[in-house]
């Protein structure tokens, strides 16, 4: 397991989604929020949609006969190493979800909105270690699933538009190559940039900056 948070499906009777939304934090622009530009390279909250949507409780999981581990930290011929920080990242993952559920209990109270109670989160389930080496044929493992998400890669975009580490560099899409735009993009502006409730937003903003740009350029 990885560092990345999880946050509850459903909350006082409605979608998170709707919720956050509610509460203005998809408007919450990049250079308000405490972490800047690095924003941008975390992680997703884990959670799923899936069958109506639920929360994804590692820890009942783990209840329920699934091994965790730490974050991978190598491998060689049939082993695989583990870092001992699994309790840690689960930890902080709830740590997220709870502080998520309190900011909306926290709205409800200013706003005086009807909704069912919440409740706290209760672990179901505690780790022991989760660090070490893990034999993969003596553990009976045949078969691996590399599942840890992307990087996006623009090596195919050949313009000095790029930090050092391959990331565009651009304000709300702009960047820093004339008549070079993204879109698209996590925190491109605000926190709802990267889902499609904040795409035309986004893209109004280019499409009003952008004639005005190509005109200065041409003057």
């Amino acid at each position: 397991m990885g560092t990345a948070p999880r946050v509850a499906r459903f909350y006082r009777g409605r979608d998170v989604v709707v919720w956050l939304h509610d509460m203005g934090h998809f408007d919450l622009p990049i250079e308000r929020h405490p972490e800047g530009l690095d924003a941008r390279r975390e992680a997703n909250h884990y959670v799923t949609g899936r069958d109506g949507g639920h929360d994804i409780d590692l820890r009942g999981l783990a209840r329920d006969g699934m091994t965790l581990h730490g974050r991978l930290t190598g491998s060689a011929a049939d082993k695989a190493r583990f870092a001992g920080d699994l309790a840690d990242n689960l930890d902080a993952a709830d740590d997220t979800y709870e502080r998520i559920n309190r900011d909306i209990d926290q709205w409800i109270a200013e706003h005086g909105v009807d909704a069912p109670p919440g409740a706290n989160y209760e672990p179901a389930w505690e780790p022991d270690g989760g660090g070490g080496e893990l034999d993969l044929g003596a553990a009976g493992v045949r078969t691996v699933v590399w599942a840890t998400g992307f990087r996006s890669d623009w090596s195919w975009v050949k313009a000095p538009a790029f930090d050092g580490a391959g990331y565009p560099t651009h304000h709300r899409g702009v960047t820093t190559v004339p008549g070079l735009y993204v879109l698209g993009l996590p925190w491109l502006h605000t926190w709802g940039s990267g889902r499609f409730a904040g795409i035309a937003r986004d893209a109004q903003h280019l499409a009003d900056r952008i004639p005005a740009l190509s005109a200065a350029r041409a003057a």
